[in-house]
């Protein structure tokens, strides 16, 4: 091969190594080009999830401080048990809790609280705790204007309430309830009359997490097995403690708080947080054996002020012997 040759075949292996090269770096350019427009368009998804998650959660949040603490639901039931007797057929009972003070409730809310309840013409009233709130102490002001607002609640057979734990915090519970013309029950019962002379027996019980629950004194009134035959109302704060009472003491009807029904809760889930005293009872029902069981929800909030999917509310219960009315 002559040196002609040689030259003109190196020139093109010359040129056709520049050739790979340029094409090799437009390729590295093109693929740089595509490299950024992915991670911009990743940037501006994700800079767009994060602006949707903090909207969402925002919005989620006021939702549950603003709107679902709120307003207030009165959830009516009907009750049938064949030891309520003929003169009691169609018992109202208005059971209301947890009204935490100062927390997301304040004098408008126990305004509105009032006139639902005097709505419905209850026979009986009854609270299951926690008036106050260990974070918000009442002064004497508002000390007078719940008792003032209570006081306007209207029970034809009379209204009852037992301590929370958050009441043991100050005098500030006795002190209202006394003025409101509330019966406190700290392990005590009552006997109710009406019209004829059968009765019904209200018991209450202290707190099983800061009072001194006890059993044996509240029911007192069972010194034979005449007196067990009686209808027995059981106020009590914490709903766990029921089982504690069950085991030595008859109840029919057993009314409780504390456990807000885990104040935020979740579709087919339930309660996020289940507090002492209301990890194993903390929805609204439950039958034991031949005890009904109502756990109401409650008004205020306890911790942090936020609800969801568990609005304030009140428990409407009508108690009827649908038995008796048949053999009748």
């Amino acid at each position: 091969m002559t040196k002609m040759a040689k030259n003109k075949l190196e020139k093109e292996k010359q040129e056709k190594q520049t050739r790979s090269d340029k094409n090799k770096k437009i390729q590295q350019e093109i693929d740089r080009d595509v490299a950024k427009d992915k991670a911009k368009k990743v940037g501006k998804k994700l800079f767009f999830d994060i602006c949707f998650m903090v909207l969402f959660l925002s919005g989620l949040f006021a939702y549950a401080r603003y709107i679902a603490t709120s307003g207030l639901l009165v959830k009516e039931v009907k009750v049938n048990h064949q030891t309520l007797p003929k003169n009691f057929d169609g018992l109202k009972i208005v059971h209301f809790t947890d009204l935490h003070y100062g927390s997301s409730t304040f004098l408008k809310e126990v305004k509105a609280l009032v006139k639902k309840i005097n709505q419905t013409h209850p026979d009986l009233v009854v609270f299951t705790g926690d008036l106050i709130d260990k974070d918000h102490p009442l002064d004497e002001e508002k000390e007078e204007m719940l008792a003032n607002e209570l006081g306007q609640i209207e029970a034809r057979l009379g209204k009852y309430a037992v301590k929370g734990n958050h009441d043991y915090q100050s005098d500030s519970f006795d002190v209202i309830m006394e003025k409101s013309h509330f019966k406190v029950l700290n392990n005590q019962s009552d006997l109710i009359y009406q019209e004829e002379n059968d009765p019904i027996l209200i018991v209450g019980l202290e707190s099983s997490n800061l009072g001194q629950a006890d059993i044996s004194k509240a029911y007192s009134y069972f010194l034979n097995d005449v007196n067990k035959n009686i209808y027995t109302i059981t106020l009590l704060h914490e709903p766990d403690y029921i089982d504690e009472i069950l085991k030595k003491e008859k109840c029919d009807l057993a009314l409780a708080g504390h456990s807000h029904n885990g104040q935020v809760r979740l579709p087919f889930y339930g309660a996020i947080v289940k507090v002492k005293g209301a990890k194993k009872y903390d929805d609204a029902y439950y039958r034991i054996k031949s005890t009904d069981l109502f756990v109401s929800g409650g008004i205020g909030t306890s911790n942090y002020p936020i609800r969801l999917f568990n609005r304030p509310s009140i428990n409407f219960l009508r108690v009827v012997n649908e038995e008796k009315k048949n053999n009748d």
